[in-house]
């Protein structure tokens, strides 16, 4: 079993916003994971969209895992890499890192949206489809 991280005063901030958004979605709901915040579709058998990191490992970042379509790490990490990266473990999936810092609350729903429609069964995608966020 690992310890649940304890968070800066910048990283709780930041799994603030983060919660904000990805709580916001259908069927989401956060689970303490490896230690971390997890974002799981309640719907999916608790399967994971999004996960929480603060300094994994030393790497000095404030980021979001994301669960990605299929190409989409390869593009995003190639044309914005202060943006996004690939992250340890989940990266040979496709999953996609992101710098909370450098991006806004937008973009970041954006992504955060994508990646929870690859974990959503499609029954409950369309839920968020026919939500005018």
């Amino acid at each position: 079993m690992h310890p649940v991280k304890k968070f800066s005063r910048e990283g709780k901030k930041a799994l603030a916003r983060v919660r904000r958004i990805c709580l916001a979605l259908p069927e989401s709901a956060e689970k303490i994971s490896w230690g971390t915040p997890t974002f799981r579709v309640k719907g999916a058998k608790g399967k994971i969209f999004a996960m929480f990191q603060e300094d994994h490992h030393g790497d000095g970042r404030l980021a979001l895992w994301c669960n990605a379509p299929k190409g989409a790490q390869t593009v995003l990490v190639a044309s914005e890499p202060k943006r996004f990266f690939r992250p340890p473990y989940v990266g040979p999936a496709g999953w996609v890192g992101v710098v909370l810092a450098a991006v806004d609350d937008e973009r970041l729903s954006e992504i955060v949206r994508e990646a929870w429609l690859v974990a959503a069964p499609k029954k409950i995608a369309a839920a968020l489809s026919e939500d005018p966020r």
